[in-house]
């Protein structure tokens, strides 16, 4: 059983989307990205990608609440990757508070979005993840997602460029 409420995020829950994103960021790229790099992003121009998204269901995003707080999130949709199938989905990114890290909203969120792919007629789902990140690999691999071992690739991030891979799983 969940403690979590998980919803679907309404405009009003940009700001705390965005205060989510921000403080699990830096706990979970602590030592991999330098902070400075972490608050690159002015907040209001996040603040307004996350009202978009949530306004126009691109990518669909859902919360998590705990005591009627937003603790987390998750954004998915289609894949973003270039010559996939219709029915492959993506999680675009799954935030959570520190603090609530191992007690169940990672996995509730991540319910909430398998659910909504399989709506969507998604078979399958895929999700990048830095591979220095380990706490984020191994919530994946406990999910069930396999590591696609000649997908990994470095992508620029801001003025240093970060080695991540492709984890995929079927839906159902």
């Amino acid at each position: 059983m969940s403690f979590y409420e998980v919803r679907p995020a309404e405009k009003r829950d940009a700001q705390a989307i965005v205060d989510v994103h921000a403080a699990a960021t830096l706990a979970a790229y602590a030592g991999i990205v330098p902070e400075e790099l972490l608050n690159a992003q002015p907040v209001a121009k996040r603040l307004q990608q996350w009202r978009e998204a949530i306004e126009f269901g691109d990518p669909q995003v859902y919360v998590a609440r705990f005591e009627g707080q937003v603790v987390g999130f998750v954004a998915f949709d289609r894949s973003r990757d270039k010559g996939t199938k219709p029915t492959v989905g993506e999680v675009w990114a799954i935030h959570v508070l520190p603090e609530h890290w191992g007690k169940g909203a990672g996995l509730a969120l991540w319910d909430a979005a398998r659910e909504g792919l399989d709506d969507e007629g998604c078979t399958s789902v895929t999700v990048w993840i830095p591979l220095r990140n380990e706490r984020a690999l191994r919530f994946f691999d406990l999910a069930g997602f396999k590591r696609e071992l000649n997908t990994a690739r470095t992508t620029p991030f801001g003025d240093i460029r970060i080695e991540e891979m492709r984890l995929k799983r079927a839906v159902d």
